[in-house]
């Protein structure tokens, strides 16, 4: 054991098993004995994971027959053991370190406080947020969100990664948060918007945080009143203009390469953003900018600014008008008369949230005929 422990062996593994298992054979004594010399016998997550596991097992304690007290005294060692192996190894023994001492309050103080200590320098986002979700299974959350976003610091997540294996922890991070309140989502949004640039995991983030209110369903399923979150005011405010920006350096970084293959994957992002943009109060005024800023700066696609038009934009079209005293015509075009257009735009932000919706939803067509049961001052 001691000169294959520098060194790599497809058999150690076996034979740290077969130690422990001869230990346990000859009693107490020896056990004590493989546990006070760990460091000369095993690496840290061997100690952990395979020796300090197996005599705190419920088979070791059967075979050996021993009381409370002597259970109680190889169970410190073996809690003193995991402590040691998460202090010089965190990243691969803190979590084992943890699960070892969940019977011991001040040893799994201690463990946590290793890993809080460790966090900055000693650990990655994965070993954080695995641990954090311990947390939350042990019905800690208050400590699962402090881990999480200890992990949040470390992260970060390019326009393009929209595959990336720690977008389910980003969203159950911030489900986490939701759920204690207000206040832990007011400060796990700016790490959120620092550390993910990635628009569609941005999106996703903020409709779910808009669904119910903060602290809602709590983590022992209780339930109290309160009002959703406004997307006009903090935090949700900033996650709204981080996701809309996402979305517009996304758009410009694809199209500067981009092949006739990707038109439709490129047409259907661009539907993604637009319910994105319509969640803010000006935001059709903002996405009809964005596009014509595309046609000009990329008016060289026609092709694609083709596309984008005819599946994006509405057309001026003849709409029908009820006919009343002061309007003697019974159509007008929307294209011809823009002060009229501009008019029902600014009458009421709501009204012009739905249409857009529509707009999105059923075509143009379908708000042609809609148009006519609007109020005749919007007409």
């Amino acid at each position: 054991m001691r000169l294959t422990l520098s060194t790599l062996n497809w058999r150690r593994r076996e034979m740290v098993r077969w130690l422990v298992t001869c230990a346990t054979e000859v009693g107490v004594f020896a056990l004590d004995n493989i546990m006070q010399n760990w460091f000369t016998l095993f690496t840290p997550t061997e100690a952990t994971s395979v020796v300090a596991s197996t005599i705190m097992s419920n088979s070791t304690i059967v075979r050996l027959h021993l009381d409370c007290n002597q259970q109680e005294k190889l169970s410190n060692s073996a809690r003193t053991l995991a402590l040691q192996c998460a202090m010089k190894d965190p990243q691969n023994c803190a979590l084992s370190a943890l699960t070892l001492c969940e019977k011991d309050h001040i040893a799994f103080e201690t463990a946590y406080q290793i890993v809080l200590d460790a966090a900055a320098t000693g650990m990655n986002y994965t070993q954080l947020f695995t641990i954090a979700r311990y947390m939350e299974h042990r019905g800690y959350p208050m400590r699962a969100y402090k881990l999480a976003t200890l992990a949040m610091t470390h992260l970060n997540l390019s326009y393009n990664q929209d595959t990336h294996p720690a977008i389910n922890d980003v969203l159950w991070a911030c489900a986490l948060s939701h759920s204690l309140g207000k206040n832990e989502l007011a400060a796990v949004i700016p790490l959120v918007v620092k550390s993910v640039k990635c628009a569609t995991v941005l999106s996703d983030i903020l409709r779910r945080c808009t669904l119910t209110t903060p602290g809602m369903v709590a983590l022992h399923s209780r339930r109290n009143s309160g009002k959703l979150m406004s997307l006009d005011k903090a935090p949700l405010r900033q996650l709204l203009d981080a996701t809309i920006g996402a979305y517009i350096n996304t758009t410009h970084s694809r199209l500067t390469h981009i092949s006739p293959r990707h038109y439709s994957e490129f047409i259907e992002f661009l539907s993604k953003a637009r319910e994105t943009f319509l969640m803010a109060h000006d935001g059709h005024i903002q996405f009809t900018q964005f596009i014509d800023n595309l046609k000009q700066i990329y008016k060289g696609k026609k092709k694609l600014m083709m596309l984008v038009r005819e599946s994006l934009t509405w057309q001026p079209r003849f709409v029908p008008v009820r006919q009343t005293a002061d309007s003697p015509h019974s159509e007008t075009s929307v294209g011809e008369n823009r002060e009229s257009h501009e008019c029902w735009v600014n009458f009421n932000s709501k009204t012009v949230r739905k249409i857009s919706v529509m707009v999105h939803n059923f075509s143009f067509c379908s708000l042609i005929g809609l148009v006519e049961i609007l109020p005749e001052g919007i007409q």
